[in-house]
């Protein structure tokens, strides 16, 4: 994984969008941040543990200040990240919760947490999640390293070195739980510790349960024995004192136990029997003389049905004999029903005809009683006339078409007319319009001209007010410059007097300084004798060759600062002056006056060529009005003559029309009302003729049915039809009749028939009923002791079942116990071994000795670091001694003193080596958890402070290990206030806060010093 590129926008301290580009520290390897105590140097690292994992380690626990508190309620939070990993280079941008303004109404509304990430493809940027959720699922696997892993392999934040290495087991093993993900090894032995438990409790269950079945079959033996006792056996075993017996005697005394239970239930059994016996000869007597009295009870009853049955024997006589009259008068009811049915018909086709009378008369036509040929020949008339009536009703119907047609055309002529005199009065206003639109296109000629001219003026005017402010700012420079010019020439000026007096005190002292060097029998340097008797003498102290070289740099540096002043003068100067060519030599405030009158020039001159266009446009619109006002006039008139002829035509076939109708209508006030009243009188003159021959032909029928209903009557036994009427009966009454007569006849041949049965039967009988009642109390008597015997025979057996039974399953259940056992014994040790419980002398657990493993390979990891950084006088050891007080142990760190040869523990180091050594320590355990981690490649590495603890030496060695991370690609950074650090690393990202409070991030820039 390598981080490219980060932007921070109203996160922390910063407020404006800042930009780390970690790609510009890549040729360097290693890179500081730095920055004033508080200027937000940790919030860079903050903002790349929130983008990637959305959370800030040093908030756990506490509120999210995560949002800058320099923000406005509308403004952005945001942080993007850039980094590499799998081969591809991914976007992640992610936003806080935070409340915001809302955007209707007053009061404010909870922003969302919102992430994106998005992969770099050869189309560009391509969204990948869009959710929270969904992007923290995909980091997963991108990343391959939870947040704790990550910040203890890529950012190593403040105040974390020391933890890890002075923790104690409970926190240490924590925390490698947490990067090596070992709560597996912890569940195991969970699970096993789930097991021992649930052994133990099965073990002392069956326990339980074998004394609780001893009991309770105890109890049921002495239950047995009490009834035995009861029923008068021989005395019983006595049971008391079993419970203070060892298992096995109390179950061989259950197995006797349940012997005598079998005994006493074949007992039972016998006695039952016995019972059963004597209730089946109580049943077969009682069964005899129940039958026995049933058939006498019989008797008697079949010899009063008998005598009842003769009694009504007169009444079915009659209903036989008018069932029988019933039947023959039913053979003539289809002739006496015709015969009704034909005169009810004939009467209803009289009351039709004279119905038919009555509606002819009222509509005003005659009957003509009788004669048919008259009635056809006024239906035939009636029909002609009516069909002329429908000819003229058609005319009718043309006639109304027509007078709205010419009623429109009326009113067609008026509204042509009308608008006709509207066009002609609307054209005459026209040319006068025309005339005024002309004289103001008149007056508004040359706008364009006066536009343009006044448009170069305002530019130039412009032009010149701006190099006039220019010239105005750039004489500030020009003062300045030579106010400069000055000061640095009177600087060399000092200089080079300076330099001039060292260098006559120079020559002024060179006598004293060889008579310095002088030396008794040696010759001088410049005469060349060996005696010098009288040595010249300074005034002062001597000039030195580095106090003249010192003031020569002096004037040399102020000679090139006076050249520079003096160009910069020059420069200044010129630009001046041009500013001043440009203006005209006019000064701003006459410009800023001109400037006013030509954009108010401008603006009346662009207001004149509005105008015109505007008075252009309405001229023509005015010509174009004027065309098409006169072009409809000219087509109003053809129409109007073309209505007029046609409103004429019009009103010439009404009249012929209106005629015509009138002569078809008569007296009517329509001709549909005359046409109405034909097809009435036709009607009524058809329903009559069609009732007086429905009325003949009803009678006829009637005769014909009367005749031959009263030559079947003759032929019947009835002397007329109406006795015929009164022997007929409805099909449900001669039903009746029959079933009665059949009833009793079946009646009467049933009980004969049984009552002869009895008298052979019991003709020894004697005629009184026996009693059964002796009978059946000696049934109930034998049934009695029968539920008894076997009540008592089902209790024995069911006794003897379930002593039994109990006897068998406490048998088992203490077979089973010793298997328990021995399963119990084995699952608790490995239970407790793998608790850090006895038989476990080292109190370890199974992950801890799990993670032990993985820590002894942590700190040979960082003995590769720590020999180097502490010169090979500290070596790390894992430990796993017993701790004190009974404290969980495994996961101990010693550190070796070369120096003394002796352990000793982590919190004895200074500050410095506890650095150091932490630093070491999280290095190694970087190494062991990337490739636990699968492998993945760490290219961007970060340290947040503690280096201040170092002395130079030390921070010297920390430095060149540092420097060896960058190998292989790697990126270090280093945040730090140490300033031999700023020297040694060019590469610096300074975090800076402004006056206002908000931070600013500078890269590549040398951070400032003091």
């Amino acid at each position: 994984m390598k981080l490219h590129r980060l932007e921070l926008e109203g996160f922390g301290p910063f407020l404006e969008t800042q930009e780390v580009d970690f790609d510009a520290f890549a040729a360097d390897g290693i890179f500081l941040i730095t920055g004033r105590t508080g200027a937000g140097k940790s919030s860079i690292l903050d903002g790349v543990c929130y983008a990637l994992y959305g959370g800030v380690p040093r908030y756990d626990g506490g509120e999210r200040r995560l949002r800058s508190d320099h923000c406005e309620p509308d403004d952005p939070t945001r942080v993007t990240l850039e980094f590499g990993a799998e081969g591809d280079r991914w976007r992640l941008t992610r936003s806080p919760e935070f409340e915001r303004p809302k955007r209707r109404g007053g009061g404010t509304t909870r922003e969302p947490h919102r992430a994106v990430l998005e992969v770099l493809a050869p189309e560009g940027w391509t969204g990948v999640a869009a959710r929270p959720v969904d992007v923290a699922a995909r980091l997963d696997e991108i990343l391959g390293l939870t947040q704790q892993q990550f910040l203890q392999v890529i950012l190593l934040a403040q105040n974390r070195f020391a933890r890890f290495l002075l923790a104690k087991n409970d926190e240490r093993l924590s925390l490698l739980r947490t990067l090596f993900g070992t709560r597996t090894f912890e569940q195991y032995a969970a699970e096993v510790d789930d097991r021992r438990k649930r052994a133990a409790e099965r073990l002392a269950n069956e326990g339980v349960e074998v004394a609780t079945l001893l009991d309770e079959a105890e109890r049921l033996a002495a239950d047995l024995d009490e009834a035995a006792v009861t029923e008068g056996d021989s005395a019983p075993t006595a049971v008391e004192g079993l419970a203070g017996l060892g298992v096995t005697d109390r179950l061989s005394r259950l197995v006797r136990a349940v012997e005598r239970a079998d005994y006493r239930v074949d007992t039972l059994a016998r006695e039952r029997d016995e019972s059963d016996q004597r209730l089946d000869g109580a049943l077969t007597a009682e069964r005899a003389a129940t039958a026995l009295h049933d058939r006498q009870v019989e008797r008697l009853r079949m010899r009063d049905r008998l005598a009842a049955l003769d009694e009504v024997a007169d009444a079915v006589d009659r209903a036989r004999r008018e069932a029988a009259e019933a039947a023959e008068a039913e053979a003539l009811g289809a002739p006496l029903d015709a015969a009704a049915s034909a005169r009810t018909t004939a009467e209803a086709a009289r009351v039709r005809s004279a119905a038919a009378i009555e509606v002819v008369r009222s509509i005003g036509e005659e009957p003509a009683d009788d004669d048919d040929d008259a009635l056809r020949a006024r239906d035939d008339a009636l029909t002609g006339l009516l069909s002329r009536a429908e000819e003229a009703r058609a005319a009718e119907v043309e006639l109304e078409r027509l007078e709205a047609e010419r009623a429109a055309s009326a009113a067609r002529v008026v509204t042509l007319e009308a608008e006709h005199s509207t066009l002609v009065d609307g054209r005459a206003e026209v040319p006068e319009v025309l005339r005024d639109l002309d004289e103001r296109l008149g007056r508004l000629e040359g706008a364009a001209a006066r536009r343009e001219a006044a448009l170069a003026t305002r530019d130039d005017t412009r032009r010149r007010l701006e190099a006039a402010r220019q010239a105005d700012r750039l004489l500030n420079e020009r003062e300045h410059a030579d106010l400069t010019s000055l000061v640095r020439a009177d600087e060399l000026q000092q200089a080079v007097e300076a330099w001039t007096t060292l260098l006559r005190a120079r020559l002024a002292g060179a006598a004293a300084e060889l008579a310095h060097e002088l030396v008794d029998g040696r010759p001088c340097a410049v005469c060349g004798s060996t005696e010098h008797p009288r040595p010249a003498v300074g005034d002062g102290e001597p000039v030195t060759d580095d106090q003249i070289a010192a003031a020569e740099d002096r004037k040399n540096t102020a000679a090139a600062a006076d050249r520079l002043a003096a160009d910069a003068a020059r420069i200044a100067r010129d630009e001046h002056a041009l500013a001043s060519a440009r203006a005209g030599g006019d000064d701003v405030q006459t410009l800023s006056a001109r400037l006013d009158d030509a954009e108010a020039a401008l603006a009346a001159a662009e207001a004149d060529v509005f105008e015109r266009d505007v008075v252009q446009t309405e001229r023509r619109r005015c010509a174009d009005l004027d065309r098409e006002i006169a072009a409809r006039i000219e087509t109003l008139v053809d129409e109007l003559a073309t209505v007029r002829q046609e409103a004429a035509l019009l009103a010439h076939r009404v009249d012929v029309v209106s005629a015509a109708v009138g002569e078809a209508r008569g007296e009517f006030a329509s001709v549909s009302a005359r046409r109405d009243d034909l097809r009435a009188r036709r009607a009524a003159v058809r329903e009559l003729r069609d009732a007086r021959a429905q009325l003949r032909a009803a009678d006829d029928a009637a005769r014909v049915a009367d005749e031959a209903l009263d030559r079947l009557v003759g032929a019947s036994p009835f002397a007329d039809v109406d006795a015929v009427t009164a022997a007929r009966r409805t099909p449900a009454e001669r039903q009746r009749l029959d079933a009665t007569v059949a009833e009793h006849d079946a009646a009467v041949t049933a009980a004969k028939q049984r009552l002869l049965e009895l008298e052979l039967e019991l003709v020894d009988d004697a005629d009184e009923p026996v009693d059964p009642a002796p009978f059946a109390a000696a049934v109930s008597e034998a049934r009695a002791r029968l539920q008894t015997a076997a009540a008592g025979h089902a209790t024995a057996q069911a006794l003897a079942d379930r002593l039994r039974g109990i006897a068998h399953r406490a048998d088992e259940a203490q077979g089973h116990i010793a298997a328990l056992s021995d399963e119990h014994a084995v699952v608790a040790r490995l239970a407790d071994t793998m608790a850090g419980r006895a038989p476990n002398t080292r109190r370890m657990t199974l992950e801890t000795f799990v993670l032990a493993a993985e820590l002894e390979e942590i700190v040979a990891a960082a003995n590769l670091r720590l020999e180097h950084m502490s010169a090979g006088r500290y070596r790390l050891q894992h430990t796993d001694a017993l701790a004190a007080r009974g404290a969980a142990s495994g996961l101990g760190i010693e550190v070796m003193d070369a120096f003394t040869g002796q352990f000793r523990p982590p919190q004895s180091l200074s500050g410095g080596e506890t650095f150091l050594t932490s630093l070491a320590l999280a290095l190694g355990l970087a190494e062991v958890v990337t490739a636990r981690a699968g492998g993945i490649r760490l290219d961007t590495l970060f340290i947040d402070e503690g280096f201040g603890s170092l002395d130079d030496d030390t921070l010297e060695l920390a430095m060149r290990t540092l420097d060896e991370l960058r190998q292989g690609g790697r990126t270090v950074g280093i945040i730090s206030h140490v300033a031999s650090m700023k020297d040694q690393l060019p590469a610096q990202l300074h975090v800076a806060a402004t006056p206002r409070g908000q931070s600013v991030i500078r890269q590549g820039a040398v951070a400032p010093t003091g």
